[in-house]
């Protein structure tokens, strides 16, 4: 510990520790004044540095691919290089902190935040995490892992009860966080909003404080969710240092009366204080309190490295001879599906931003396809809720893209404005406090814009509103939350109304004048609201995509979700496809059979028509340059290198989680325990529509080996050792390429219940046509070992059978200590292209010495 550290520690008042651990507005912790202490600034993460907006708002910033989609990577030095392109973003953004990364696991496909996270494997998921986290924290910037720990599902999260047998907890669940804090030294986590075995996670000392502090030796900070905090005392004394967001509710001076009535003990106080004076140390903010403007930081490398990142991402589950497409051989391309016009480059909730560019898959085709006919067609509509109007065709008075406001003190816009600002488009929402207003729960505003449709026809105007508005239309109020309440639902994690609409008929060649007036009455956090409009829907949709694929040289379709279907806040309800898609993608194929199948989404959906297609290709929400780098990869100018981080299973019938999702009377059961993912398709040998770790590639390869370079005993994995494997890889196509070795741990004859195989090592290579590397898999003692949560109480039962009467000594399933044991005997190391693809293996006998 410093010095400084320990001398403002020294002179804190008792009073001024409470502040530090207090949040101040959304983004900032109250600093102290008197001491020069600054206030530390966070802002949210992972797929960018956002700056204090919400919900697709803020100052534009990269847009890095999503979590599901840098898992895909199987790339761990591009995500330290994306995390370092984040620090550099973060404090562009004038922020200390980056919220982020997201490290739960995919235990079911309808995790509605699944696209934050990176994979359904806990291996997998520390390798890309640890080195985001060095990445980002090498720039002087903090990271917060989230969510500590078992928020793998949004149903009921602020209040379910996550019951997690130990091993699976402990193997699975636990992992990614030991990882960051073990081998990254993460500065930051962020404790979680669910209960653990009956206990918040904000108040839960078993892993605030033995867990990650006692055992792991966690240095850093635990910050709560946001309004995650439920109390003081527990709270405190568990281990949580920072309430967040302010102004606070449990912490502040209710830290102070506590103290000084001995629920809580001064000392406990100061180890915080002192965790969170050592971040700020870290993080240089006393020698840079960055007390600046946000800005947008436009770095043409990093814009290079996030779109090589969203190319590395994109897997190619199927193609049968169609990609790479050759130019030369296309005159007519037909650009179909709900997402081929708009790009669905992030997920929804706290990940959304605002990025610093955006084309979409349609303008990517036509850029590079210049001496082609590129044909649009949606063919069918997704949208869950109507899409914020966009930029594109709002004007303000001042010939600006968006919406101008004016705010008010007190509510229905009365008397003079106090404060002016700008937004991007129908999004009109607020989450702190706004200069020049004096209550942010007794406000107002009005926005004006200039809207000139893209067609003719009559559209569909929506609202959406926390709080109360009424949208004006040439002087008409066509709708009014004012005066006509709207019931609430589930839009802005629940703080939203249902949404409402009207017809409006517009047309194309004239402009109307759009108002919007808001009223925080009713408000609670979040202020606004979201205006909407869908564009005319035509009768024919679908049989114009067909027209439109029948005339076509080749078919490219688009289709996925977007964030209304994968968002924080909500679980999806199925796999389906939304909408009329599935049946979309039939016709489309049966008349034209040159049809790639683009799916741009964060996580599995069903795909009971894959064997109907030509090709199929992933996209994931890869970030601003997604579009551009999938016309890369269509055209063989980059490799779909990505491979799938989460299994493609085939119904939702047949996954881990299907009998115990969501739960029932708050409470959801972890039954398949530590049987996750393709831990559990491959030991129950369930078909899948596409396993884990698959992805095909534009040239083939022939592995040769493995060979044993080091066998050490179990006491010398104990003390350190590794496991030394090799493999050689051929690229045997006339094209280069690029393949990931996989290394599946098998142990032969285990006490406890195991999984058949569980990735324990990979690397990715990139090969030259007839290139050959040879590949070192090393592997320590985790690789081998598992967690036995012990039997107590089984020394003294097992005094009452004798072995020779069949009872058993302490040992595997009886031992008197928890912990992670490797048992001697018979493993298999399995290497292959996916956990499914298997080219080879190798046995490994571990002896005791």
């Amino acid at each position: 510990m410093s010095k400084r550290v320990d001398d403002l520690l020294e002179k804190l008042t008792l009073e001024e520790k409470a502040t530090l651990m207090s949040g101040k507005g959304a983004w900032d912790v109250l600093p102290v004044e008197r001491l020069e202490i600054p206030s530390l600034k966070v802002t949210d993460g992972p797929a960018g540095a956002r700056g204090a907006g919400l919900l697709g708002s803020g100052t534009p910033a990269l847009c890095i691919p999503c979590g599901s989609a840098l898992g895909a990577t199987w790339n761990p030095k591009i995500i330290n290089e994306l995390g370092k392109a984040l620090a550099r973003e973060t404090r562009a953004r004038g922020s200390h902190v980056l919220l982020a990364p997201t490290v739960n696991i995919h235990r079911t496909p309808l995790g509605g935040r699944n696209f934050e996270c990176y994979s359904e494997d806990p291996f997998l998921t520390s390798s890309i995490a640890v080195q985001f986290v060095k990445g980002v924290q090498s720039g002087g910037v903090g990271t917060t892992t989230k969510h500590f720990v078992a928020n793998d599902s949004e149903f009921e999260r602020n209040t379910i009860d996550s019951v997690v047998p130990e091993r699976a907890l402990r193997e699975i669940y636990l992992a990614p966080f030991e990882a960051v804090v073990k081998e990254a030294q993460a500065w930051g986590i962020m404790a979680a909003y669910n209960r653990l075995a009956g206990v918040y996670a904000c108040e839960n000392e078993n892993i605030l404080t033995k867990i990650l502090r006692e055992e792991w030796g966690f240095d850093g900070v635990v910050v709560s969710d946001w309004f995650a905090t439920r109390s003081t005392a527990n709270s405190v004394n568990a281990g949580l240092d920072l309430e967040m967001p302010g102004p606070v509710e449990y912490y502040g001076e209710k830290i102070v009366q506590l103290v000084n009535n001995g629920e809580i003990k001064e000392k406990t106080v100061d180890s915080s204080v002192r965790r969170l004076l050592l971040l700020l140390e870290r993080t240089g903010a006393f020698e840079d309190p960055l007390q600046i403007p946000e800005k947008e930081l436009e770095n043409p490398d990093d814009q290079i490295l996030v779109q090589q990142a969203a190319s590395e991402s994109m897997v190619l589950l199927k193609n049968d001879g169609l990609l790479p497409l050759n130019e030369e051989n296309i005159k007519n391309i037909a650009l179909i599906g709900p997402n081929a016009a708009t790009a669905m480059i992030m997920g929804g909730g706290s990940a959304q931003l605002v990025p610093q560019y955006v084309v979409s898959p349609l303008e990517a085709f036509k850029n590079r396809f210049e001496h082609c006919e590129v044909v649009y067609e949606p063919g069918t509509v997704s949208d869950r809720t109507s899409r914020p109007i966009p930029r594109r065709i709002l004007t303000t008075e001042s010939g600006e893209q968006g919406f101008s406001i004016e705010y008010f003190n007190g509510l229905n816009c009365a008397g003079n404005s106090v404060a002016s600002s700008s937004k991007p488009d129908g999004r009109l929402l607020h989450f702190e406090t706004i200069e020049g207003v004096d209550d942010i729960s007794n406000f107002s505003f009005r926005a004006k814009s200039h809207l000139t449709p893209d067609q003719d026809g009559t559209h569909t105007l929506t609202l959406i509103q926390a709080g109360k508005a009424r949208i004006i239309v040439n002087g008409k109020t066509l709708i009014d939350g004012i005066n006509d309440p709207i019931p609430s639902g589930e839009a802005f994690f629940g703080l939203g109304s249902q949404e409402v609409s009207v017809p409006l008929k517009l047309n194309s060649e004239e402009t109307v004048e759009l108002v919007v007036e808001y009223s925080s009455e009713g408000s609670v956090s979040l202020c606004g609201a979201q205006v909407g409009l869908r564009a005319p829907e035509n009768e024919d949709i679908l049989e114009r995509a067909v027209a439109v694929a029948e005339e076509a040289d080749v078919v490219v379709m688009i289709v996925g979700t977007d964030e209304e279907w994968e968002t924080e806040g909500r679980d999806r309800e199925n796999m389906d496809l939304p909408g009329n898609q599935a049946e979309l993608i039939r016709q489309v194929s049966a008349c034209n059979p040159k049809t790639l199948v683009v799916v741009n989404s964060g996580s599995p959906v069903e795909m009971n028509w894959v064997d109907e297609v030509n090709a199929v290709l992933v996209s994931w929400f890869g970030g601003q340059g997604m579009s551009d780098a999938l016309v890369d990869v269509v055209l063989g100018c980059s490799e779909p290198s990505g491979r799938l981080p989460t299994t493609f299973p085939k119904r939702l019938e047949d996954t881990p989680a299907f009998t115990s999702y969501p739960g029932e009377n708050s409470q959801v059961l972890y039954a398949e325990g530590v049987f996750v993912g393709y831990r559990w398709y491959d030991t129950r040998e369930i078909e899948v529509a596409y396993p884990f770790g698959h992805g095909l590639s534009y040239t083939t390869f022939d592995w040769s080996g493995p060979n044993l370079k080091k066998m050490p005993s179990r006491q010398e994995l104990l003390e350190g050792e590794t496991v030394d494997l090799t493999i050689s890889v051929t690229n045997t196509g006339n094209r280069a390429g690029t393949e990931v070795v996989q290394c599946y741990i098998e142990h032969v004859s285990p006490v406890l219940a195991r999984p058949k195989k569980e990735l324990k090592g990979f690397e990715k290579i990139y090969l030259q046509p007839g290139e050959t590397k040879e590949v070192e898999i090393n592997l320590g003692n985790r690789a081998f070992a598992y967690w036995d949560p012990a039997d107590p109480g089984w020394p003294e039962r097992s005094k009452r059978v004798p072995v020779a009467a069949g009872g058993r000594k302490s040992g595997p399933g009886h031992r008197d200590v928890a912990g992670w044991y490797t048992d001697p005997g018979l493993y298999k190391a399995h290497l292959g292209a996916s956990s499914r693809d298997l080219k080879a293996e190798i046995n490994l006998n571990i002896n005791e010495k």
